[in-house]
């Protein structure tokens, strides 16, 4: 059923002969949100996409249609009353069409499952209190010339059960340094500081915000240095896209995984490396030649499982590998002492990058030395200190 708005700005239905209350009417447009109720549309239906023009732009569907001949009108048994609004979805002028001009795929049943699960959720989005709000933090950079984007429905998925609090978000855009040598990660730094301090000063949405959510892509030893520029005083979660399905929602189900650290070799106790192994094994050949000869060399590796780009996949695991960084830190500082930094090799996921800068205590923690990978020289190199 289509909506018209008369000379009083009142609703009013196209078709008077259906006599849809006004009660039910609206009861529909909120329990809707305002939105297509058909699977997988959720067109907003309150405002015109091109002008903006708020009014009612959906339409009144029978799911069982008032006329017998109608669309599924010969389904039993009949509601008690063919215009209340459980017999009644909003849809977009395009799904409504769709769905009566092919009752034979889309029958009463499937009509009325659209319907729950869609206001269902509408229900649940709404009943988030302000506790559930998280400001949305986004880095993009070129990773191998290439740069991914982050749109915001795949924030809203990851976010879940809390909401972004604003549809744009902070983002620090890395994407227009044209150069990409050691210039590039002078400008990176000095973008990545700017950034964060207009975050977090008075008035800015980091001072505001009682919880963050970090979405971070970008060459390693920046990753580590924005989670260094992070503060821990207020409550973040950091989320891994995932290659398999390019998506940053955290899977609910699945195998946990375990770390292990090991002292691969005996070197100088001032002189300390720590090679975290986990999305791939880093060969000691491939570490600077003083690093091989001189330091004491720690891995951080995955217990039983072979180092892999895809084996992050659960929340719980990313937690466990914060509690396991800890930990080796905290032992090699029990087993060396005092240190000025320590020498870090970095083969992990963006978000642990992230969480190897955040989780360094400036009064107990030395400096990180980050080495990356350079494949033109088939080992690392220095990048930056944090």
């Amino acid at each position: 059923m289509n909506f018209n708005i008369n000379k009083k700005n009142s609703l009013s239905p196209v078709f008077s002969a259906r006599k849809i209350k006004s009660v039910d009417r609206l009861l529909l447009l909120v329990h809707a949100g305002g939105r297509c109720e058909f699977d997988g549309c959720n067109k907003y239906l309150l405002e015109h996409h091109l002008t903006l023009t708020e009014d009612v732009f959906g339409e009144m569907a029978h799911i069982v249609a008032f006329r017998p001949a109608g669309p599924r009108g010969g389904e039993s048994p009949l509601p008690s009353n063919i215009n209340a609004m459980n017999n009644l979805m909003l849809l977009c002028p395009l799904c409504h069409k769709l769905i009566d001009n092919h009752p034979e795929d889309y029958p009463r049943k499937v009509l009325e499952e659209y319907k729950t699960l869609h206001e269902r959720r509408i229900r649940y989005v709404t009943d988030l209190g302000p506790d559930r709000k998280t400001t949305v933090l986004i880095l993009k950079a070129p990773i191998d010339g290439q740069t991914v984007a982050i749109s915001f429905d795949q924030v809203v998925d990851a976010v879940a059960p809390r909401y972004p609090s604003s549809r744009e978000g902070t983002i620090i855009d890395l994407t227009s340094i044209t150069d990409h040598g050691p210039e590039f990660t002078r400008v990176a730094k000095s973008t990545i500081e700017e950034r964060l301090r207009r975050f977090f000063e008075p008035g800015g949405e980091g001072r505001k915000a009682e919880h963050i959510s970090v979405f971070a892509l970008g060459p390693i030893p920046l990753l580590v240095f924005l989670g260094r520029q992070l503060t821990n005083k207020i409550s973040s979660d950091v989320y891994q896209r995932h290659r398999d399905n390019e998506k940053w929602m955290w899977e609910k189900n699945g195998t946990p995984v375990n770390y292990l650290l090991k002292r691969r070799r005996v070197g100088v106790k001032n002189k300390v490396a720590l090679v975290i192994s986990l999305s791939g094994k880093i060969p000691l050949e491939a570490l600077p030649g003083p690093v091989r000869r001189e330091n004491t060399i720690y891995e951080l590796t995955l217990y039983r499982i072979t180092p892999s780009p895809t084996f992050l996949r659960l929340r719980g695991d990313l937690e466990r590998f914060r509690v396991a960084y800890l930990e080796a830190l905290g032992e090699i500082l029990q087993r060396h002492g005092l240190l000025n930094s320590i020498d870090l090799f970095p083969a992990v996921p963006a978000s642990a990058a992230v969480l190897c800068g955040r989780e360094m205590l400036p009064k107990v923690h030395p400096r990180l030395r980050i080495f990356d990978y350079d494949k033109s020289k088939n080992g690392f190199h220095f990048v930056l200190e944090v």
